[in-house]
């Protein structure tokens, strides 16, 4: 016959596998088979970070992939301009960006080996309400347009200021 005590510490292991059970979603009924569940639902929690590390390295990469700074200079802006991988006609749809916000390239280096960099002074902002922000979202949606990525990717929005 079980003592008092045994009786409680029973409960208690009892009471443990239960909750071990409903948090694994086992739907076993012997207290070996909730502790295999538990133990298969650890290792699918284990590839399931190992998945989403490597997702978020991808994202990161992809953040550093298209760096695009704006500051204000004068009456135009100066843009530079990174992307981890030059595409035909980058330069090209980066450039009509400026045209559209009514900036001409007062002066300008641009390297698209590998990589693509520019350096950029637009100057005469012929349209109003064009700041840094706007300046750079009409880059990184040129550079989207041309690396074909169609926009459901997060480019580096953050102010480098």
């Amino acid at each position: 016959m079980m003592s008092s005590r045994e009786r409680k510490k029973a409960a208690a292991l009892q009471e443990k596998l239960q909750i071990l059970r409903s948090i694994t979603h086992s739907h076993a009924l012997s207290n070996t088979s909730i502790i295999m569940d538990a133990s298969k639902y650890i290792k699918e929690l284990k590839q399931k970070v190992v998945r989403l590390n490597q997702e978020i390295a991808c994202a990161q990469d992809a953040l550093r992939q298209n760096q695009v700074t704006v500051e204000t200079l004068g009456h135009g802006f100066l843009v530079n301009v990174f992307s981890g991988k030059s595409c035909p006609g980058l330069l090209v749809s980066i450039l009509e960006a400026f045209d559209e916000l009514g900036l001409s390239v007062l002066e300008a280096t641009a390297s698209c080996a590998d990589t693509f960099r520019l350096e950029a002074i637009g100057g005469e902002n012929l349209m109003e309400k064009v700041d840094e922000h706007v300046v750079k979202q009409a880059v990184l949606r040129a550079i989207r347009s041309c690396s074909g990525s169609g926009g459901d990717h997060h480019d580096n929005d953050d102010d480098d200021e």
